[in-house]
């Protein structure tokens, strides 16, 4: 059934050209199909789809997370600050914050932060 088949993410947006500018000039994702209203980018073996929507900004929970090997984390980290990327932090049961890294002892660490409609997208390493 549906385990076969590779999931997409999908995330609404009221601007398409500033959800355009972010995931493609702050993050470095490279388009891989357009449509009359949204663009979907390969990450991975996954995608990202960004699509036109009137309910876009509702969501309070994690909707995207990239899943890096803990070897290349702390570099994709700094490459989000150095584009000017702010981490959010939280309450989280049994997370160690170091500023505003969550780590779960030396097994986990992640961040998370918002695109420009407030869809929140985590970068975990080690949790999956």
């Amino acid at each position: 059934m549906l385990s076969q088949f590779t999931p997409i993410a999908t995330l609404p947006t009221k601007d398409m050209s500033k959800a355009r500018n972010f995931y493609e000039g702050t993050l470095g994702l490279a388009v891989d199909r357009e449509a009359m209203e949204g663009v979907s980018y390969k990450c991975g073996d996954g995608l990202i789809l960004v699509y036109k929507s009137e309910y876009a900004s509702t969501n309070k929970a994690t909707a995207v997370t990239f899943d890096v090997p803990m070897s290349a984390f702390e570099d994709e980290i700094r490459a989000l600050r150095d584009k000017g990327i702010s981490f959010l932090t939280f309450e989280l049961e049994g997370v160690d914050w170091n500023q505003d890294v969550a780590s779960m002892g030396d097994a986990a660490k992640g961040v998370w932060f918002t695109d420009p409609d407030g869809n929140i997208i985590s970068v975990a390493a080690g949790a999956m």
